[in-house]
């Protein structure tokens, strides 16, 4: 049995990517990022986990299609109890589509912020291999484009109850035009805006986007337009480092990195 260890409520406890074409997907990450698989936890063959060095790094379930759903990458974050910040998220006005329900070994939902951005709730325990950080083909960070990032604060600090968790190293701080979460001094997620909070741009939807650190940027976006995929935008110096964002062949949209943060 692969050792397991509880991660503090409220942090990134994994990401997934909805596909309708699994095989396809596999082929593309693996050429971009330089996954390797196993069967998920489950031994369905519905689903696979995505190993970076041996460590896993997210799962890649073929289930978009059967539910219709676009191909998208999903963010989850961990619970003590997924029924309280379930019953958290209704209470701001917010909604759960899927969930809780049993899940493996945990308890999960799907849920959309008030904003519309979607998350998933993990309650249960993950591997302590996974975790985001500096290792290359894992996810970098996680970054929230919304219209307002302090109210998404308040929104996700109140479900998750960031504020009372201190003494689990949780820190939340307002810097510049975001709002930045780091667990044990190292930067887990930022949310920011997509436009001026008084003339929010239309056509930017609110969600989560997940960012995987690469060894070489450049090198990698070759690889995803040689597999199929589309650069939307081209490596660029940020605050983070070079970044880029690219769309799978199935158009899931993912980011890479390779700064630090």
């Amino acid at each position: 049995m692969p050792a397991t260890t509880r991660v503090v409520q409220g942090a990134p406890c994994w990401v997934s990517l909805m596909a309708h074409d699994l095989e396809a997907a596999q082929e593309f990450y693996a050429s971009v990022l330089g996954w390797q698989y196993k069967p998920g936890f489950q031994g369905q063959g519905s689903y696979v986990v995505a190993l970076a060095h041996g460590a896993p790094v997210a799962g890649l379930g073929a289930t978009a299609r059967t539910m219709g759903f676009p191909v998208s990458w999903t963010a989850y974050f961990a619970a003590d109890s997924a029924d309280l910040v379930a019953e958290r998220v209704r209470e701001r006005s917010a909604t759960v589509a899927v969930g809780p329900m049993e899940f493996g070994k945990g308890r999960v939902a799907w849920a959309a912020d008030p904003e519309d951005a979607v998350f998933g709730i993990w309650e249960g325990e993950v591997d302590p291999d996974w975790r985001v950080g500096r290792k290359s083909g894992a996810p970098a960070w996680l970054e929230l484009r919304t219209r307002d990032p302090f109210a998404s604060a308040l929104f996700y600090g109140g479900v998750f109850d960031w504020d009372a968790q201190s003494d689990e190293n949780i820190d939340v701080r307002y810097e510049d035009d975001r709002v930045v979460l780091r667990i044990a001094g190292h930067t887990v997620a930022d949310l920011r805006g997509g436009a001026l909070g008084s003339a929010p741009d239309p056509h930017i939807r609110p969600q989560w986007h997940t960012y995987f650190r690469v060894d070489d940027i450049e090198a990698a976006v070759r690889h995803a337009a040689d597999a199929g995929g589309a650069v939307i935008s081209p490596p660029r110096d940020s605050h983070f480092g070079p970044i880029a964002t690219l769309r799978d062949p199935e158009g899931g949209l993912f980011h890479l990195a390779c700064g630090d943060l």
